[in-house]
């Protein structure tokens, strides 16, 4: 793997944008111009402070946002949030999630990558097996396109998503949850 392809980014998602910190002060602007056309008293101290505290807010958060809940994968490492792992130490990227099934994979009770207790709000889980053996959740929003670039990167073959032996079970006797022959 060449050095450039090795540092830069194959995939990534920012946690937060910046533009999010001019909504407020935006909202605030329309208001104002809103008073200034209907002829009625402008509150100028109040939509400025109302503006510039929201943005102060907002900032704070797309800091944490940044920190805590971006991903970036590159030709070496895996980043999802403040944790770094390096690709050398995983071993698998195991197999979505199958709706249909009735029990959790095991990877769904693994620990999340990143300091937060668990895979942050709308973002999905991916389970990866280490080399050690342990299970741990990589999570993104776009978790299909991460699954596809980690797999590509570590070198490991996809996953079939349907078996393609002849030892497949036979489908046409099975029921579905509610009873109705599929």
């Amino acid at each position: 793997m060449t050095d450039e392809r090795a540092h830069s980014a194959l995939f990534a998602e920012p946690g937060a944008r910046w533009r999010t910190v001019a909504y407020g002060p935006i909202l605030c602007l329309i208001i104002l111009a809103i008073e200034m056309a209907t002829s009625s008293s402008v509150h100028w101290f109040a939509l400025v402070f109302c503006g510039s505290l929201i943005a102060m807010f907002v900032v704070l958060q797309v800091i944490a946002g940044q920190r805590h809940v971006s991903v970036e994968l590159t030709g070496t490492t895996l980043r999802d949030g403040t944790e770094t792992l390096p690709l050398t130490s995983i071993d698998a990227v195991l197999p979505e999630r199958d709706d249909d099934a009735w029990d959790d994979e095991d990877w769904e009770a693994a620990r999340a990558l990143g300091e937060l207790s668990g895979v942050p709000r709308r973002r999905t889980g991916i389970g990866l097996r280490l080399a050690d053996g342990s299970l741990v959740q990589a999570w993104a929003k776009d978790h299909r396109t991460l699954r596809t670039e980690l797999t590509a990167a570590i070198g490991q073959a996809p996953e079939p998503d349907q078996p393609s032996d002849d030892s497949a079970p036979d489908t046409d006797d099975e029921h579905s949850e509610n009873g109705v022959d599929r």
